[in-house]
Formats: structure tokens, C-alpha cells, sequence
């Protein structure tokens, strides 16, 4: 199966710009579908960015963040070649785990 994390992550000098976009629902658990019937919660809870096995960036999630979330940030210390760890674990157990090169 493809992964559901893009990214892109670019080094100018001493910082890393990262840019990464996520295909999941994020379903809140307050829309009906077609039928009246709620659609259950289903939201990523945690996404995590790691550089040489650090946390460069960690966000916990809830149902409000929209659907296939898209999140830009900087950090220092990174350089080009570099690996960067990117993974999410949803309300339901589901996961997925991605690395990318800093370009």
C-alpha cells in the first residue's frame, strides 16, 4: 500500500523548511452521511517528525483539524542527505510511517 504521508523537506544553511500533507478523513463524529446516520470518529491523534532518532516536531491531534491535513514548519540542526522520520497513529490504531531525504 502507498503511504498516506507526502513530504518535502528542503535545507538552506542551517535550517530545514518541511513541508508534509497527510490523506486521512478526520472524521469528527458530528457529520451524518447520505443516510442520517453519524459517521464515527476518526482523526489522527498523533504525528510525529524525528531527525537522527530526535522529535523535531509533534503535534496531538482531535477532531477538529480538517481533512488531509497539511503542516509546514522549520527546525535547525538538519543537513542535506539527512533522513527524516515522519509517522501518525489514528483513534482507531491505524498507523503509517514514512522517511524522506532533506534535499
Amino acid at each position: 500500500m502507498a503511504s498516506t504521508i507526502r513530504v518535502r523537506a528542503t535545507n538552506s544553511g542551517d535550517t530545514t523548511v518541511v513541508q508534509a500533507l497527510i490523506q486521512h478523513p478526520m472524521d469528527s463524529g458530528f457529520v451524518k452521511d447520505a443516510h442520517g446516520q453519524i459517521i464515527p470518529p476518526h482523526f489522527i491523534q498523533q504525528l510525529t517528525f524525528e531527525h537522527n532518532g530526535k522529535t523535531v516536531f509533534l503535534a496531538n491531534w482531535g477532531p477538529a483539524v480538517s481533512k488531509d491535513p497539511y503542516v509546514k514548519f522549520s527546525f535547525n540542526g538538519a543537513g542535506k542527505g539527512d533522513d527524516l522520520k515522519i509517522s501518525w497513529v489514528d483513534n482507531k490504531g491505524a498507523t503509517d510511517t514514512t522517511t524522506a531525504k532533506i534535499q
